[in-house]
């Protein structure tokens, strides 16, 4: 039993350990634009993403739903964080010039690489082992205009052959984890301290004795 104290405080921001998404959409000329955003969760095939109101990733699905969610592993923060001050907006809006600026060749920029995907115009992230092909189905802002909450249907998952337990459609949590984003800090996951119920995991991502 804990003996800690707690204080009353304000952080600026609430990231406590949400999983790091690139999401590619594609901008009103056909180019691709790559994005990181730590708002993402799953609710069965769907994923929720939290988006600034004003990023160009916003725009796009506003106009053009379909989009690639790249789930990033621990050993691509590095790049992303080359993406972090980098906006597919321009003009810059006003409230990101001071932080950040204009770039229209992110993978270029990120040094990451753009594969072809299958159902959906927007490219997919190479270098990511989890890919999620998906259409956003609705776009509803928050916060008083400050954000947009979208819902997005999955269509289709590709996922490296090495993360996949095999014989399965199942990802195998002791051969991948995704990036983690930590009060502005990237880490990834500890070692496994056990297993829910429902795993259908358990034995094969086991640690041999």
């Amino acid at each position: 039993m804990t003996n800690d104290t707690h204080l009353v405080v304000r952080p600026s921001i609430l990231y406590f350990g949400t999983p790091v998404v690139l999401l590619t959409t594609e901008n009103a000329d056909g180019t691709c634009n790559l994005a990181p955003i730590s708002s993402a969760w799953a609710l069965g095939q769907h994923i929720v993403l939290g988006l600034g109101s004003e990023s160009q990733t916003a725009r796009n699905l506003a106009e053009r739903p379909e989009l690639v969610i790249n789930v990033a592993s621990p050993e691509l923060w590095e790049h992303v964080e080359r993406l972090a001050p980098l906006t597919g907006a321009s003009p810059v809006p006003e409230a990101k010039r001071a932080v950040y600026r204009h770039e229209p060749d992110k993978f270029g920029a990120a040094g990451l690489t753009p594969a072809a995907a299958e159902v959906v115009k927007p490219p997919r992230v190479a270098e990511c082992a989890l890919q999620l092909e998906a259409r956003a189905r609705r776009l509803t802002p928050g916060g008083a205009g400050l954000f947009v909450s979208v819902e997005c249907e999955v269509l289709r998952v590709h996922a490296a052959e090495r993360v996949v337990v095999p014989g399965t459609h199942h990802i195998d949590p002791a051969l991948w984890s995704p990036l983690i984003y930590n009060f502005r800090h990237y880490h990834g996951l500890t070692p496994e301290l056990g297993h829910g119920f429902r795993s259908e995991t358990a034995r094969t991502s086991a640690p041999a004795a």
